[in-house]
C-alpha cells in the first residue's frame, strides 16, 4: 500500500534510536567506545522529543543542527570499528537521512489542480456541529484556507497558532480562515476551544475535498495513530488563499513538510491583490 512504509518508518525509527541511547548511557562508554553511537542517537531522539515538547512551526530541510552530531557520531564508530556497534551506528545514519531525503518529502505532487487563476468550485466540509457548509457560504473578500493534517501534528499546531496570532490583522483585510482537516470532530472542537478566535474549524469528510483537489495523503498516518482514533489517510499541508470569487491567488503546495509559509507571507499576498 501507498506510503505504508514511511508511515511504520516515522513510528519505528524514534524508538530505535531511543533504544540506543539507553543501550549506549547505561554501558561503559569508555570501554565499549559507544560515545559516537550516543551521540548520534540522543540528536535523534531530541529532534523527535522536541518537536512535540516545543513546537515549531517549521524547520530547514537539511536540520544542520541535529545532522551534524550525528554525523560525528557515525564518524566516531566508524573509527572505533567496535562490531556490532557499526552496524547500529550505520542504521542511525540511514535512517537519518531517510528522514531527511524520503519520509519527509512529499514526490510528484500535483501543482496544476491548484495553479493561480485557477476556481474552486462545488467543495463542502462539516463544521463541529455535524453541519454541511460550502466554501460559497463564507462571504469575506479573502479566504484563507489551511489544510493541516491533524492534533497529532506538531508543525500543523504551531502553524496554526501562528495564524491565530495574526487574527487582528486578518480580520482587518476581511479573511475568512478555514482550517480544514479530516480528522474526528471531536479533534475539531477541542482544536477550536483552545483558540477561542473567529475562525472556521472544519472537517473534510472522507478527504472529499482532499481528493477532489489532489491533497490526499495515503497512509499519511504514523502507524499506531489510529489507536488514539485518527484516520489512516490525512490531508498534505497545504495553504490556499482565495478572493470573493473563489478564485487562487496563491498556492502553497509544498513538497516537505517541514517547510511551510509564515503568515507575513500571506498577509504580503492579501495585501498585493488588493491595490
Amino acid at each position: 500500500m501507498k506510503n505504508l512504509l514511511k508511515s511504520i518508518f516515522i513510528s519505528t525509527f524514534p524508538i530505535f534510536a531511543l533504544i540506543i541511547v539507553f543501550r549506549s548511557f547505561f554501558s561503559n562508554i569508555i570501554v565499549t567506545n559507544t560515545l559516537g553511537l550516543l551521540i548520534a542517537s540522543i540528536s535523534i531522539v531530541l529532534f523527535f522529543s522536541l518537536l512535540f515538547i516545543k513546537p515549531v512551526a517549521r524547520t530547514s530541510r537539511i536540520l544542520y543542527f541535529y545532522s551534524f552530531p550525528i554525523l560525528i557520531g557515525f564518524i566516531l564508530n566508524i573509527v572505533n570499528i567496535n562490531t556490532p556497534d557499526i552496524y547500529i551506528s550505520i542504521l542511525l545514519l540511514a535512517g537519518w537521512l531517510l528522514y531527511l531525503f524520503w519520509y519527509s518529502v512529499f514526490k510528484n505532487r500535483d501543482k496544476n489542480t491548484l495553479k493561480l487563476g485557477n476556481e474552486i468550485t462545488n467543495v463542502s466540509f462539516e463544521n463541529t456541529s455535524n453541519k454541511k457548509v460550502f466554501l460559497s457560504d463564507f462571504k469575506g473578500n479573502y479566504k484563507i484556507l489551511l489544510f493541516y493534517r491533524g492534533n497529532w501534528c506538531p508543525l500543523c499546531m504551531a502553524q496554526i497558532k501562528e495564524i491565530v496570532n495574526q487574527y487582528k490583522e486578518l480580520e482587518k483585510r476581511n479573511a475568512d480562515v478555514l482550517l480544514i482537516s479530516s480528522q474526528p470532530h471531536s479533534f475539531t472542537e477541542n482544536l477550536a476551544k483552545k483558540h477561542q478566535v473567529p475562525f472556521h474549524f472544519l472537517i473534510d469528510v472522507k478527504n472529499k475535498v482532499a481528493k477532489k483537489l489532489h491533497i490526499i495523503h495515503e497512509n499519511g498516518l504514523p502507524f499506531g495513530f489510529q489507536l488514539f482514533g485518527y484516520e489512516t489517510d490525512v490531508i498534505m499541508p497545504t495553504l490556499i488563499i482565495t478572493d470573493s470569487t473563489n478564485k487562487i491567488i496563491f498556492a502553497d503546495v509544498t513538497d516537505n513538510y517541514r517547510v511551510r509559509p509564515e503568515p507575513s507571507t500571506f498577509l504580503k499576498i492579501i495585501d498585493k491583490n488588493k491595490r
